[in-house]
């Protein structure tokens, strides 16, 4: 009898992983990043949902590792790497980093998205990680869900529909 895929969900500033016949899912997702990190010979995925480029922008000395590009996706990769992954076949979706809001400033502080979206791909770099598939920016929130079987990620954006990558 085939096993009932359940629905992971991925809250903000959160990460987790999954196993076939789950599925990961996370919503949304405006300036922040959905990075989805999965094993190529493995039913094995993680889904982390980024807020802020870097952890030196927290203002306390516990702070929540799933919140922050560089210290998510390092928890992420050490999780899927603990569930069974292996690095050589990891590989990386993406999507989010939206701009979300108009402002008449041009300060570098208030693009959050697109500094997110730089970030997630500078920590995957450092982690010798493909990105093999990405739907970033724009001014649109997505949810985005991740099947760890079909390797798809269902992206679903504000007025503008559904897709995968």
């Amino acid at each position: 009898m085939a096993e009932i895929a359940k629905i992971i969900k991925v809250g903000i500033a959160d990460l987790n992983i999954v196993r076939a016949p789950d599925v990961i899912r996370t919503s949304g997702l405006g300036s922040c990043v959905g990075v989805v990190l999965y094993d190529t010979q493995k039913d094995i995925a993680g889904l982390a949902h980024v807020m802020l480029p870097a952890s030196s922008l927290a203002k306390s000395g516990n702070i929540n590792i799933a919140k922050y590009a560089d210290t998510a996706i390092n928890e992420l990769y050490d999780k899927i790497i603990k569930a069974g992954a292996k690095q050589y076949t990891l590989k990386a979706k993406i999507a989010g980093g939206a701009q979300m809001f108009q402002f008449s400033s041009k300060s570098e502080m208030m693009r959050i998205g697109p500094r997110n979206v730089e970030a997630v791909k500078n920590e995957l770099i450092r982690l010798k990680i493909s990105i093999v598939a990405e739907d970033v920016g724009g001014r649109s929130g997505r949810t985005i869900e991740f099947n760890p079987v079909t390797r798809k990620l269902n992206i679903r954006t504000v007025n503008q529909g559904v897709k995968d990558i």
